[in-house]
């Protein structure tokens, strides 16, 4: 059976084919308003007064697989890279808004309108930053998860005019949060486990891929509680960390000492072990849709769950409660739809590993728009096979525009 699920998973977001001929593309290095860099990449071929606006936290979206089709129907569209390109360690969601709002501003001095498009993790960064953007004076939050001082209300945070969700995830935490692996009895040891919470022990209901497991449902509800037992136990001790650094800098501002000052800078990673293990990865009768088995990375999950590969697996406590605890970051739609009362579209693959119809649906209705549009198309999350999934998720996007 073939493990990996994609023959090159760099290349998923970049398109298929070029765009037409001639189009020209101008490159964009924007100065954040704290100072550091976002970079970006205008394809138009002019005359365009609207601009669809692609970026995810760490993705490279230089190339998305939605450029051909919007610039061929009369679209320019920008794809962004986060300051985190290729490594989210260090993501904080709150300060990445500042990225988006460089890139938004940019687009706004040239287009008639701005559409944004969150694809995958960028759907809830842009809902982020559309719920801080759209924020009354002074509502904006004055921190970060962390604690971290981060007032928000002190930058300008441009506007948009819709929101495009593209095999979006409600939250990046929410994503882990149903994807974490609740049998880990120890968090410096990958090898750990509860085998009474080990999702792929063939007591609990696994069975060897390819065929599908089923599991009972009290199986499941005690897995799904651990699940979020197991984000509190890591949250808790990001939190421990943060406030040891913080205690180091408050005595070094006293006693100058060369031990505190230490403490003081010392980040100590965080290694979060075993994320590939959501139930609905191998059991297809949960959540049912067109998936085929296995998870976004591959078809064994059971393999995966151990190896270096996974989301959320070396991050700084910081990063850890902004982006990727289910419990502590603010970068999900359900608390921050409410505010999204723009025009938007929600465009799903109905083979997708890794965002499920409930997924869908929680956007949906999370979201406070009036005029919400929802498609289902043929596809896995990354639009494959890009011969029938990715044309169909433009050409949705393509006649959305066109009202």
């Amino acid at each position: 059976m073939k493990i990996g699920r994609y023959e090159n998973p760099y290349l998923t977001v970049n398109w298929s084919q070029a765009p037409p001929a001639g189009t020209p593309c101008e490159p964009f290095q924007l100065e954040t308003q704290d100072r550091a860099v976002t970079e970006g990449w205008l394809w138009s071929r002019g005359g365009e007064d609207t601009v669809v606006c692609l970026m995810h936290p760490r993705a490279n979206f230089a190339r998305h697989y939605l450029v051909p089709e919007l610039v061929e129907a009369g679209y320019a569209v920008f794809c962004q890279n986060s300051r985190w390109l290729g490594n989210d360690m260090m993501l904080v969601h709150e300060v990445a808004l500042l990225d988006v709002a460089e890139g938004v501003r940019a687009m706004r001095e040239r287009f008639d309108r701005v559409v944004l498009c969150g694809n995958s993790g960028g759907g809830s960064l842009y809902s982020f930053y559309l719920d801080q953007a759209m924020a009354t004076e002074g509502e904006r939050f004055r921190d970060t998860p962390a604690g971290d001082p981060f007032d928000l209300n002190g930058f300008d945070l441009p506007g948009a005019d819709a929101m495009i969700y593209l095999a979006a995830h409600p939250g990046e935490g929410h994503f882990l949060l149903h994807a974490i692996d609740p049998s880990v009895t120890d968090e410096t040891d990958p090898l750990s486990c509860d085998p009474a919470l080990d999702l792929f022990d063939p007591a609990n209901g696994f069975v060897e891929p390819p065929e599908p497991s089923t599991f009972d449902p009290a199986f499941l509800a005690g897995y799904r509680a651990a699940q979020r037992a197991r984000v509190e136990r890591i949250d808790a001790i990001a939190r421990a960390r943060v406030a040891r650094r913080r205690a180091a800098r408050e005595r070094f501002a006293k006693t100058r000492a060369a031990a505190d000052r230490r403490t003081a800078i010392a980040t100590e990673m965080m290694f979060v072990y075993r994320t590939d293990a959501d139930p609905r990865s191998v059991d297809p009768t949960l959540s049912p849709s067109g998936r085929d088995y296995g998870s976004i990375w591959g078809y064994r999950p059971d393999w995966f769950n151990y190896g270096p590969v996974g989301f959320g697996r070396v991050v700084s406590p910081e990063a850890w409660l902004s982006t990727w605890s289910g419990v502590s970051s603010r970068a999900e739609v359900a608390h921050t739809g409410a505010r999204i009362t723009l025009p938007c579209l929600l465009v799903g693959y109905d083979g997708d590993n890794s965002i499920f119809p409930e997924d869908q649906d929680e956007i949906a209705a999370s979201l406070g728009s009036q005029d919400v549009t929802r498609v289902d198309v043929p596809g896995d999350h990354y639009g494959y096979p890009a011969s029938e999934g990715r044309p169909a998720a433009a050409a949705a996007v393509v006649a959305w525009l066109g009202r």
